[in-house]
């Protein structure tokens, strides 16, 4: 299963919710990434500078980072024998335009586990930005608050540390309007390329839990 949408649109939420309701095994590219800035890899090194400016991080970096870890989380669901719950795994955030997705398709028809769903996460550009200026997170974990509607029990701290919470480098106005722009152009290809596989299912509304009733009545087309 694959989610796809703009940043801000809520795909981290859906994704947490499917792992505790359903199992599945989940892989954020966003996550991942942030991982890799925060251990000062060499990967992490090169994203950063992108992500500094609000810009998407290249194909070719982002293909070797999520295809290694996609590889390795499968393996690691081989070697158990079975795939957590009897469930599969979702991507949150990758591919992010036709040239990822196509290679993706490559590597998971060489492991002959295709996808079996996309889905398409809609909400309006205002709803995304106030989510996006009111979020705060917990580095080292990744857990994410917003003020909105899911604030820390102490202000400014982490519910299971204490430590201080911060916002990320990019959640501002002008980064937003720059990813808002990149994402346009590059998801309209991207959907087209899964609609013509049939599994693509676009779901639309302004709250998590109006997208997630949805997407729990979604079976693959």
């Amino acid at each position: 299963m694959l989610l796809i949408g703009a940043p801000g649109a809520g795909k981290g939420t859906q994704s947490a919710r499917l792992q505790r309701d359903y199992g599945f095994a989940a892989l954020s590219s966003g996550d991942l990434l942030r991982r890799h800035v925060a251990q000062n890899t060499p990967v992490g090194r090169q994203a950063a500078d992108f992500m500094s400016r609000g810009e998407l991080v290249p194909d070719s970096l982002m293909i070797r980072l999520l295809v290694t870890e996609l590889a390795s989380m499968q393996e690691e669901q081989d070697s158990a024998g079975a795939v957590p719950n009897g469930a599969g795994w979702l991507l949150d955030g990758f591919p992010r335009n036709r040239v990822q997705a196509e290679s993706l398709d490559k590597t998971l028809a060489a492991g002959e586990s295709p996808l079996n769903l996309v889905v398409s996460l809609n909400v309006p550009d205002e709803v995304i930005l106030e989510r996006i200026l009111s979020r705060w997170v917990h580095a080292p974990s990744g857990r994410v608050y917003n003020l909105g509607y899911n604030p820390p029990l102490r202000s400014g701290l982490d519910d299971v540390t204490g430590e201080p919470l911060t916002q990320r480098p990019d959640d501002n106005a002008d980064v937003f309007r720059a990813r808002m722009r990149a994402f346009r152009e590059t998801t309209e290809p991207l959907l087209e390329h899964y609609e013509r596989q049939g599994v693509l299912v676009k779901l639309h509304g302004e709250t998590s839990d109006v997208i997630y009733d949805q997407l729990r009545q979604s079976p693959p087309p």
